[in-house]
């Protein structure tokens, strides 16, 4: 939880302080660092929910979980809207010159998160505080878990199913997606002319790389969460327990999903440690040699940056 907080804050502050990082890319990645913050933020009445009675009243209970839904939503719709741009990008460069715009990028995300709320409302009223007299204690104890009626009615079942495609779907899209990102990128390999053209394509490959390792990690946390749904919704008693030790396993992944993004782009992205690393930098002293070197040099690379912080420490 510390690690994501900090990381994820650390995401959203460098994208908004650095003008050169306010690409559409990074919009997309932007919101989701604040998804996986409310995620974490939910963290700690998730522990106290799973080992202590609940004394938050309903009311808390029933957003939790609707703000958790939605931000698991907004992701996946997040990670899918910005593949669909990628792959504009790469595929179509001109006519995504033209339609890619930060306006328009910044529509889209509060569209997705207007979805995804949406989506995940009904989830508002499979849960409430139950009330429990169990053998062996003195006292009644309340717990913040879905209703009797959710899963009586079948309700419960059709939300999950529900949550099932809305991972699965956007998956299968992303593999169509950057199959034909990665023909496109290969076929323009040993074709390509011009310094501009070039570096126009690393940056297109640097991105995709980025974005494959952090879908990757999104499929390997969030896969075992939503398998651990489908067991919940059709065990039997005998199941009982394999589903809970299961679901201890998926859970702490889940949460680890909230909180791994920040260091994946910071092992794979040099642009990510600089602007870091100038971001956590303790001396304003720094901050203005480094403004002096960038302007007499009329500009830098990601790694003369880094070049450039040693010899000004020196």
């Amino acid at each position: 939880m510390v690690a994501g907080l900090i990381g994820n804050t650390i995401t959203i502050l460098i994208i908004k302080r650095y003008k050169e990082m306010n690409t559409t890319t990074n919009f997309y990645l932007s919101s989701m660092a604040m998804s996986d913050l409310i995620i974490l933020l939910c963290l700690p009445f998730d522990l106290y929910r799973l080992w202590r009675p609940w004394i938050f009243g309903g009311f808390l209970c029933k957003f939790l979980f609707l703000i958790s839904e939605g931000c698991t939503y907004s992701t996946i719709l997040h990670i899918t809207a910005l593949s669909i741009e990628r792959y504009l990008a790469i595929c179509f460069p001109l006519k995504a010159k033209v339609f890619i715009t930060k306006r328009r990028v910044k529509m889209v995300i509060v569209l997705l998160w207007v979805i995804a709320l949406m989506s995940a409302a009904p989830f508002y009223n499979l849960v409430d505080v139950q009330i429990y007299n169990y053998t062996g204690f003195s006292e009644i104890i309340s717990e913040c878990e879905y209703t009797e009626y959710a899963k009586k009615s079948g309700l419960l079942k059709i939300m999950m199913w529900v949550t099932t495609v809305y991972f699965f779907f956007p998956m299968l899209c992303l593999t169509v997606l950057y199959g034909f990102i990665g023909k496109k990128l290969w076929k323009s390999k040993n074709t390509l002319r011009g310094p501009n053209v070039v570096n126009r394509e690393k940056c297109h490959r640097q991105t995709v790389k980025i974005l494959v390792v952090v879908i990757l990690a999104f499929i390997i946390c969030w896969l075992p969460f939503h398998i651990g749904r489908i067991i919940f919704v059709h065990i039997d008693d005998q199941m009982v327990c394999f589903s809970q030790y299961f679901n201890v396993v998926a859970i702490q992944l889940f949460y680890l999903s909230a909180s791994i993004n920040p260091i994946l782009y910071n092992f794979i992205s040099k642009k990510y440690r600089t602007a870091a690393y100038k971001l956590l930098r303790r001396s304003t002293a720094d901050e203005r040699a480094y403004n002096v070197i960038k302007d007499e040099t009329g500009g830098h690379t990601e790694t003369t940056c880094i070049q450039n912080e040693f010899i000004t420490h020196i």
